[in-house]
């Protein structure tokens, strides 16, 4: 039995609720092989139209002057194969999400989206490959899917069985042990000026560091700290986050730090539906990364895997030649910068459960089977309208090497309003930063909010 026939018979088991069960040695064993060491299918599509996984890229181009410096576009001579357009939209629907095509049907006049060639250029250290193996035999999930166990380091479940274990892949796929990166917001209104609101972030991932020792992370996956540096009216906002591992033994810790309180506070409600930071009202909090935090509030459903096109190699839109005029468009950002690749994803649907509260009721996830990375996502109101359509551009650091994000779309099909995050075209580039769990505690944080 193929493995994609294997998940499309289990994905019809799971409305009924979440089994969580480990694969077998047979089906593990299959970890580098007919699978990628983190579990995509390694072969090329029937056609040829994806590739086969060679590896990835883990070698820098030419272009790229060394750490700090901008990952330059390594295929600069790429065309595009084709473009879609409101015009040809019928010949290409089947390999489109109904959130894109529902982008193609507010905009006719404005939107396209170019196809390149696929190239799977995704690659991790061995480190992760080695713990992503151990992972496949020894990761479950207890709390009804909140509490990841018997995972490290790695992707835990390469060979998933359910929409709880591909989120979680999601959620802690390898993003370098520490980075300080912009994740500048911009709220772009219906006549395409935005507000820019300017936010300087650190994170500490302690679950992927290589020879961790699980029992020394005090149940913690990761530490984040968010620093607000214009406008002048919010600057010095400052949030810290704790994202834990069993988030029923221990939910997220979060606190803010107001200049106008002059005090770090506990903020409960950095989660779920409430307001994103400074997004204008555009975003959840558990929309930062396309998703984040706890599932709680949702029934998942995995659906099984589709051939989209979806953002990938997104290098042009990432340049440092562009300005963010550049990509900031009426509507939606610049169409001409965004490259799009025909990708294997995996599609989770989420349903909120009877009886529980969310801005969203339904949200359908489309997850990149090479990284693990949510790269769309179609989110719905109450009425079961299509709301909300987010979109996650990102390129392969291949000097270290895993995926970045470099930036992300949120658009309000409603207000026709969006909201661009994660773009740094004027900034500095990602970097990877050394840390230690002191430097997002409380005490330390205050410290550094006073100064």
């Amino acid at each position: 039995m193929t493995t994609l026939l294997r998940f499309t018979l289990v994905a019809g088991l799971l409305a009924a609720g979440p089994t969580f069960a480990k694969v077998s040695a047979d089906e593990a064993a299959k970890l580098g092989k007919s699978l990628t060491p983190v579990g995509a299918t390694a072969a090329a599509s029937a056609d040829g139209s994806i590739p086969a996984w060679e590896g990835g890229l883990t070698k820098a181009p030419p272009c790229f002057e060394g750490e700090g410096a901008r990952y330059c576009d390594p295929f600069p001579d790429d065309k595009p194969l084709l473009t879609i357009t409101s015009k040809n939209l019928g010949e290409h629907k089947a390999r489109l999400t109904p959130g894109q095509v529902a982008l193609f049907e507010k905009y006719p006049d404005s939107y396209s989206m170019k196809v390149y060639k696929t190239r799977r250029t995704f690659a991790n250290p061995q480190f992760i490959y080695d713990a992503t193996a151990k992972n496949a035999t020894s990761a479950t999930l207890g709390g009804n899917g909140e509490a990841l166990q018997g995972a490290i380091t790695g992707i835990p479940f390469p060979i998933p069985q359910n929409g709880h274990e591909v989120i979680w892949n999601h959620k802690v796929r390898y993003r370098d042990s520490g980075v300080r990166r912009w994740n500048n917001q911009f709220a772009v209104t219906t006549a395409g000026d935005y507000n820019l609101v300017k936010i300087q972030e650190d994170a500490f991932f302690v679950y992927n560091q290589p020879d961790v020792d699980p029992a020394s992370l005090n149940n913690k996956i990761l530490y984040f700290l968010q620093l607000t540096t214009e406008p002048a009216r919010l600057a010095g906002t400052i949030l810290l986050v704790h994202e834990t591992m069993d988030q029923v033994k221990e939910p997220r810790g979060a606190w803010q730090y107001n200049p106008g309180q002059r005090r770090l506070r506990r903020a409960p409600n950095i989660a779920y539906d409430n307001p994103g930071t400074a997004s204008d009202g555009l975003r959840t909090n558990d929309q930062l990364d396309m998703f984040n935090g706890a599932m709680d509030r949702y029934q998942w459903k995995l659906v099984g895997k589709k051939e989209i096109y979806v953002p990938g190699n997104s290098y042009a839109i990432h340049s440092d030649k562009l300005k963010y005029r550049d990509v900031m468009r009426k509507g939606h950002i610049n169409q001409d910068y965004a490259r799009y690749e025909l990708r294997r994803v995996w599609v989770v649907d989420s349903f909120v459960k009877p009886g529980v509260n969310h801005l969203y009721k339904r949200r359908t996830f489309y997850v990149d089977e090479d990284s693990w990375q949510i790269v769309a996502v179609d989110v719905y109101d109450q009425r079961d309208q299509m709301w909300r359509v987010q979109e996650g551009h990102h390129v392969i650091a291949y000097d270290k090497p895993y995926q970045l994000p470099v930036l992300e779309t949120v658009y309000d099909l409603q207000s026709a309003r969006y909201l661009v995050m994660a773009a740094n075209n004027e900034d500095e580039e990602t970097t990877t930063r050394k840390f230690s769990v002191e430097d997002f505690s409380p005490t330390s944080v205050s410290k550094l909010a006073t100064k």
